[in-house]
């Protein structure tokens, strides 16, 4: 008889685990709400159906862990500038081309209208690209977390070694201490608990969410992608706080160390700085970015003069709620009907790691969100 449980694993953890934490749940004085703060957490959380699955009383949102969708509209606007200059050829991942700018622009239109824009995989095939049009200026879009900056400092440090001066990159990378910290000083959402993100946390380690417990008194938990993972930490963050102990607890051992990945730390100082800069949903939030430092600036794509124009929201999307857990995206008047995956309005319905992707294509049916 097979015993196969789809995504989920060993199906006998798995009830054990669904049981513990409706065990824990029954044990608490009041409803709770966590956060997951990373998009594949999303994503995984939607495809295997867990939501579904936990106690009433336990609420799961998700946070500002999607890069594609938390880079406001003025940098895709000042992206859709660079990319009219004739000098300039911009290379950018995937999901970024089909994100709606102001007016509802994208790289995807530029390209179509002759724009030079081009989707790498890595920074490192945007410095390949510099080689081979010598010529001409390469702007990468450097956007992401802790975990895609060092890649970006690594492909700066080679250009810089190999004396290309055609590299440059026009950054938009931010940091996951801020966000959280905004989050949890503002008043609309009360979170519980966090389900702290693998990948950034590989790089910076679990010793850099202490603060959540030092100063907030809210647990966290490091935690993988997989289904029974995420329902370990769901375990965990229940138990701190059924006992009242706040602590970031880390169940992700095998990848992640207390003090993360020392080498891509040093790398991301000797080419970044933190930098104020705005996030969708949460506004600007200082030293939330990370800026090249003064010393790179020949490589600081900001400093290319443009005309980017009067930068502006798309009306009727809340992308902004959904990313700050005030909302779930069933809530928002475009969800799955002017807004879909296949014509998104806002960058939450762009990118697999989006919030409304991911309940589009995984949660609309069973929640009964117009099919």
């Amino acid at each position: 008889m097979s015993t196969y449980a789809g995504p989920w694993g060993d199906p006998d953890r798995v009830r054990a685990l669904a049981r513990r934490i409706h065990q824990l749940a029954a044990l608490l004085p009041r409803p709770v709400t966590f956060m997951e703060v990373c998009g594949t957490h999303t994503q995984a959380i939607a495809r295997a159906g867990l939501r579904r699955m936990l106690p009433a009383n336990v609420r799961l949102v998700s946070g500002p862990g999607c890069p594609v969708c938390v880079t406001p509209v003025d940098y895709l606007d000042r992206a859709l500038a660079l990319a009219r200059l004739p000098d300039v050829i911009l290379a950018t991942f995937g999901d970024l081309v089909r994100v709606p700018a102001s007016r509802r622009r994208t790289l995807e239109q530029a390209k179509a209208a002759g724009a030079d824009v081009r989707v790498v995989y890595a920074p490192r095939d945007a410095l390949a690209i510099a080689r081979a049009e010598p010529g001409r200026r390469v702007v990468f879009l450097g956007v992401g977390f802790e975990t895609t900056a060092p890649t970006v400092a690594s492909a700066l440090e080679e250009a810089a070694g190999a004396g290309l001066a055609n590299f440059l990159v026009l950054s938009g990378a931010k940091v996951i201490e801020p966000p959280l910290r905004a989050l949890l000083a503002a008043t609309g959402v009360r979170v519980d608990g966090f389900l702290l993100p693998g990948h950034v946390s590989v790089i910076l380690g679990s010793d850099a969410f202490r603060f959540l417990v030092d100063e907030f008194a809210t647990p966290g938990v490091v935690v993988g992608f997989g289904p029974v993972d995420i329902q370990l930490a769901l375990a965990e963050l229940l138990d701190m706080v059924r006992a009242g102990r706040p602590a970031v607890r880390n169940v992700y051992r095998r990848v992640v160390t207390p003090q993360g990945n020392r080498a891509a730390q040093d790398l991301i100082r000797r080419w970044f700085v933190p930098a104020d800069t705005r996030w969708r949903g949460l506004g600007e939030i200082p030293a939330s970015g990370l800026a090249l430092r003064p010393e790179h600036a020949a490589r600081d794509a900001w400093r290319i003069a443009v005309d980017a124009g009067e930068s502006r929201e798309p009306r009727s999307c809340r992308c902004g709620e959904v990313l700050t857990g005030a909302i779930a995206p069933p809530e928002c008047p475009l969800f799955a009907k002017g807004c879909t995956p296949e014509a998104p309005v806002g960058a939450c319905m762009v990118s697999s790691e989006g919030t409304c992707a991911a309940w589009y294509r995984f949660e609309r049916v069973a929640g009964g969100v117009g099919a």
